[in-house]
């Protein structure tokens, strides 16, 4: 085993030069070839003086190695992982990610997937970076069959590592969920990119079953979503994960809060699905200042529903603070749209309401500033 272990380290590191970034890893592996079978193997201390853990950090991590009685496979997996580029810092945070990495086989499962991958035209880099991002599903097998199904789907390795970020793709089941999730969507209508969008997710409608995917887009077309609408997406996202009744429910709060008919609750959903997402101490809320406050008619709002998604302390009411001072002192010269003012970008709105008025009202766009941040002022100031 000595010997085996001896191969390993010489056949990946020799071809590095004494000046490689793993030169470190390099000495302390060097040293820790040649154990005494005498002493007991002390994981936590392994994980510290080996592979660059801090100590809190490897006694969490030795919970899950308590089995380990030698640093044979460690030595091994550590060859490897130095073999493919990884820096000691970089090797550190993959153990510290995911200890039981140490325990797996390089002969059977890592160096495998290493040329499978390399077969899918991935660079070294590219690989080392991917076993980063999820080591705990680079030591199974089935990581190259999924990536070979994925990297056409996302398009690039760069658009699938960014998704290996912020999601689970990787855990999916592909064979029994993903895939025929995939092939029904793409029967109705969407696009890789949109498909992507929704994998990403956590959680991801692409992870729920067929048969409850179909329920959740005939509900979407009940909501008049249709399969071709560019809010199809974000209708299937907001309901994939609600039965018929919460869906129902939603709706008729909807109705209550915002005085709609069924015809108007019918078009803010399908020009705003997210709205079945908000709770209904917000909802009550943006409703109370629309239309209470503001005097907004209840049509002009469920038209206009995207009103109802912005931040109501730190967008609209500032917003209609800065409207409001300027009417109040002659400086428009009409009455703007509050879909206007509310839905056009900070820089569009300072470029409207704040910079022509800077001679007439120098505080305006500090006032503003301090409203966005939750400070309101009682009056914006002239002077």
């Amino acid at each position: 085993m000595l010997r085996l272990r001896c191969s390993i380290l010489t056949h990946l590191l020799s071809s590095r030069p004494p000046t490689s970034p793993v030169s470190p890893l390099h000495r302390l592996l060097s040293a820790a070839v040649s154990p005494n079978p005498a002493s007991a193997f002390a994981v936590d201390d392994y994980l510290v003086r080996t592979c660059g853990l801090t100590r809190p950090q490897a006694l969490k991590a030795s919970a899950k190695l308590s089995h380990l009685k030698s640093p044979s496979k460690p030595d091994a997996v550590l060859a490897f992982l130095a073999g493919l580029g990884l820096s000691a810092a970089d090797v550190a945070a993959v153990v510290a990610k995911d200890p039981q990495l140490l325990c797996a086989k390089v002969e059977e499962t890592l160096a495998p997937n290493v040329a499978e991958l390399t077969g899918l035209d991935l660079s070294p880099s590219e690989i080392a970076r991917l076993l980063s991002l999820g080591p705990d599903r680079f030591r199974c097998r089935s990581i190259v069959s999924k990536l070979q199904y994925c990297l056409p789907l996302f398009g690039s390795s760069e658009n699938l590592f960014r998704a290996l970020k912020s999601g689970s793709v990787l855990s999916s089941d592909h064979e029994r969920v993903v895939k025929p999730n995939v092939a029904f969507l793409r029967e109705c209508g969407l696009g890789a990119c949109d498909i992507v969008k929704l994998y990403v997710l956590t959680p991801s409608p692409l992870n729920i079953s067929t048969e409850r995917l179909r329920t959740a887009v005939a509900c979407v077309e009940g909501l008049g979503v249709s399969r071709g609408s560019p809010m199809f997406r974000h209708a299937l996202q907001a309901v994939a994960f609600l039965n018929e009744e919460k869906i129902t429910t939603k709706v008729e709060h909807l109705k209550e809060t915002f005085r709609w008919s069924d015809a108007e609750v019918g078009i803010a959903v399908s020009k705003a699905p997210s709205l079945l997402t908000k709770n209904k101490e917000s909802l009550q809320r943006r409703s109370e200042f629309l239309i209470s406050e503001l005097g907004l008619e209840p049509a002009y709002v469920a038209y206009r529903p995207a009103m109802l998604t912005y931040s109501l302390e730190g967008r609209i009411r500032p917003r209609y603070y800065v409207v409001k001072f300027l009417k109040e002192n002659g400086l428009l010269k009409r009455d703007p749209s509050y879909f206007t003012v509310f839905k056009e970008s900070g820089k569009a709105f300072n470029k409207m309401f704040i910079h022509p008025h800077k001679e007439a009202a120098p505080h305006l766009e500090k006032d503003y500033d301090a409203a966005c941040k939750g400070e309101v002022p009682t009056n914006f100031r002239f002077t």
